[in-house]
This record gives C-alpha cells, sequence and structure tokens, in this order.
C-alpha cells in the first residue's frame, strides 16, 4: 500500500474542509433565524474574514490530493466510491462559487446603515445553501473513506495469492 500517505494526507485535508462547514452549519446556521440583522451582519464578516484564507489554501490543496489519489488508486474496487466523492466536492465548489460568495461579498460590503431591506431572504438562503453545502462534503468524506478502504485487488486475485501461500508458493 505505497499510496498510504497519500490517502491518508488527501483525507486528513477533506475532514479539514468538512470540519470547516461542519462547524459553521452546527453552531451557526441552525440557530441563524435567531439573529438581528446586526447580529447576522457582525457574526458574517467576522465568520467570511476567519475562514477567506484559510479555505483559499484548504480547498484546491483537498481537491490537488483526491485527485491524485483517485489517479494512483484507479486500478481499487472502489474507485467509484472516490469518483462520487469528487464529484460530492465539485458539487460544494459549486455551491460555494456559484451561490455563497456572492451573498458573501454582499454581507461584507453591509454597514449598520446599509443592511438590505431583504437582509431576511438573504439569511435564508445563506443558511440553506450551507446547510446544502455541508451535507454534500459530509457525503463527500463518507464516499472517500469508502474508497481508501476498499481493496486493490479483485477477490480472484485474493483467493489466487491465499492458495499459493498455503502451497508455499506466496508470490
Amino acid at each position: 500500500m505505497k499510496n498510504n500517505l497519500l490517502y491518508f494526507t488527501a483525507l486528513f485535508f477533506l475532514m479539514l474542509v468538512t470540519a470547516v462547514f461542519w462547524g459553521t452549519w452546527f453552531t451557526l446556521t441552525r440557530s441563524i433565524g435567531e439573529f438581528s440583522s446586526m447580529e447576522f451582519m457582525h457574526i458574517g464578516q467576522v465568520i467570511i474574514d476567519n475562514v477567506g484564507t484559510p479555505m483559499k489554501i484548504l480547498v484546491p490543496g483537498t481537491f490537488l490530493l483526491v485527485i491524485v489519489s483517485l489517479w494512483l488508486g484507479r486500478k481499487k474496487n472502489g474507485i467509484l466510491y472516490g469518483v462520487i466523492s469528487l464529484v460530492l466536492l465539485i458539487g460544494v465548489l459549486l455551491i460555494t462559487l456559484i451561490v455563497l460568495v456572492p451573498v458573501d461579498n454582499d454581507i461584507k460590503s453591509w454597514t449598520p446603515d446599509s443592511i438590505p431591506s431583504n437582509w431576511d431572504g438573504l439569511r435564508s438562503k445563506w443558511a440553506a445553501w450551507h446547510a446544502a453545502r455541508t451535507f454534500f462534503s459530509l457525503a463527500s468524506f463518507a464516499f472517500f473513506e469508502l474508497f481508501i478502504a476498499s481493496d486493490s485487488r479483485t477477490g480472484r486475485d485474493r483467493k489466487y495469492k491465499l492458495e499459493k501461500k498455503n502451497k508455499g508458493l506466496w508470490i
């Protein structure tokens, strides 16, 4: 299993990305409806500032590691799990770039005097898409784990090697 370090590193990066999304959903999104416009603006701006730069490093790094893992593990029985993980990760990226980044850019520009009258609609959109992204990310993580856990040999190959080993002809 020469790729174990690569798989571990890819899974670790994917865990960090998923943890950021899970943490936001678990601690904030589920109760976001209780925040006033000022609280939502302030919390949103702080979170955007906190995660912006690290995620610009973690997300591309995660994509690179997952893609390389899939390429090197393309003969694994569980390659389909890895492909599903990547497709879900692409969904995470699309949700982020197409929906959430534009909303975040709006929130970053708000001041106490310029909060739009439809801020609660934006808050609902933000919450719904954060939840979707979180669960796409969790599913991507789970499928990547299944990919890693899958055996790279076919059942017939294992049986053949086991028969040879039992006859003293381990190859």
